[in-house]
C-alpha cells in the first residue's frame, strides 16, 4: 500500500513510520521541517502543489510540545490551521480514499475537566455544531481540524480521527511530563518537582498501544473520532511515586504552584477503541521500559 505520512520525524510519526515499513507499505514521509532519511519538507508546500493519489494518508504533523509550549506559543495555531486546511483540500483534490487525522484530547471542553470527581470523556462530548471551549489554541486547532475533516468526508474520503490522551514512550522529548519525570528519577532528584498541586490526573497510553490501536481501527475500517487511552486516572503525585519506586528511592514531592498545569482531570472512556483493540503496555511496564532505556 502507498502511504503518505505527515509528521514523520515527530514522536508519533517516527513510530508510525517504522510500523508502516514493518507492514510492508511504501511510505512517503513529510513534515514541517525535513529530516534527512525520514521526511521531506515542507508539508504546506507539498499539499499546495502535489496531485498524486495515495491509498492512505496519515496526518500527524503539528506544532505541539509540553504544557509550557502549548501555553507559551499560542500563535502556533495559525500554522496548524493552515496545515490541516491544506491537508483536507489535498485529500479532496487527489481523491484519496482513506485518511487519518490525528486530533487530541485537548479538543474536549475544559468545562468537563475541572476539579472534583473525575469525569470520563466520551467521543460524543464534542459537538461540532456547537463547539465548546477546548484547551488553549492547540485545542481550538484540533477541534477546527475535526470540523474540516467532516467536509472532506462529505466529498468521499473515509477519515479516522484518533483522539490520543497522554501518549508517552522511551524516546519522547523531555518537554513532556512523562520523560521529564523519568529523567528526574534517573538523576534521583530529591526533592522531586511536580508542576501544580499533584492531584490532577491524566490517562496515560504507551506509544506502542497508540500505534497498535490506530492500525487496528484502520483494519476494521472505523471512521470518525475514537479515544485512545486506558480510562485509568493517574494523578501526577501517583505517577511520581510509581516512577520513583521503580527507580528504587522515595523522595520528597515538591509542588510548584507557579508552573503551567493545564486542566485538572483528563481521562477517557475507551469503549469505542476496546471494540477493536485492547492495550497491553501498563503504565508500570512503560515506566520500567523508560528507566531501562
Amino acid at each position: 500500500m502507498r502511504v503518505l505520512l505527515t509528521g514523520a520525524s515527530g514522536f508519533v510519526g517516527r513510530h508510525l513510520h517504522r510500523a508502516l515499513l514493518d507492514r510492508g507499505d511504501f511510505v512517503v514521509g513529510i513534515d514541517l521541517n525535513a529530516a534527512p532519511g525520514v521526511s521531506e519538507g515542507d508539508a504546506l508546500d507539498f499539499f499546495r502543489r502535489d496531485d498524486e493519489r495515495y491509498d492512505l494518508a496519515i496526518h500527524a504533523a503539528a506544532i505541539v510540545g509540553g504544557r509550557a509550549s502549548i501555553d507559551g506559543s499560542p500563535l502556533g495555531v495559525g500554522t496548524n490551521l493552515a496545515l490541516d486546511a491544506w491537508y483536507m483540500r489535498w485529500l479532496i483534490r487527489t481523491g484519496t480514499p482513506r485518511a487519518v487525522y490525528f486530533s487530541s484530547s485537548a479538543a474536549y471542553p475544559v468545562a468537563l475537566q475541572q476539579p472534583g470527581d473525575v469525569r470520563r470523556l466520551y467521543e460524543e462530548d464534542i459537538n461540532l455544531s456547537y463547539m465548546e471551549e477546548p484547551d488553549a489554541t492547540y485545542g481550538w486547532a484540533k477541534l477546527t481540524g475535526e470540523k474540516l475533516a467532516s467536509y472532506a468526508e462529505a466529498e468521499g474520503c473515509r477519515i479516522l480521527i484518533p483522539r490520543p490522551f497522554s501518549g508517552y514512550g522511551e524516546d519522547q522529548d523531555e518537554t513532556y511530563p512523562f520523560p521529564a519525570f523519568i529523567q528526574r528519577a534517573k538523576r534521583r532528584d530529591d526533592p522531586f518537582e511536580i508542576w501544580g498541586s499533584g492531584d490532577s490526573t491524566r490517562d496515560w497510553i504507551h506509544i506502542d498501544d497508540l500505534i497498535g490501536a490506530t492500525f487496528a481501527l484502520l483494519d476494521a475500517d472505523v471512521t470518525g473520532p475514537v479515544n485512545l487511552g486506558w480510562g485509568r486516572a493517574t494523578s501526577f503525585d501517583d505517577l511520581a511515586r510509581i516512577v520513583c519506586s521503580a527507580a528504587g528511592y522515595r523522595p520528597y514531592l515538591k509542588h510548584r504552584a507557579d508552573a503551567p498545569r493545564g486542566v485538572h482531570h483528563r481521562v477517557c472512556d475507551p469503549s469505542r477503541m476496546l471494540n477493536h483493540y485492547v492495550p497491553t503496555v501498563t503504565l508500570e511496564e512503560g515506566v520500567r521500559r523508560a528507566l531501562a532505556a
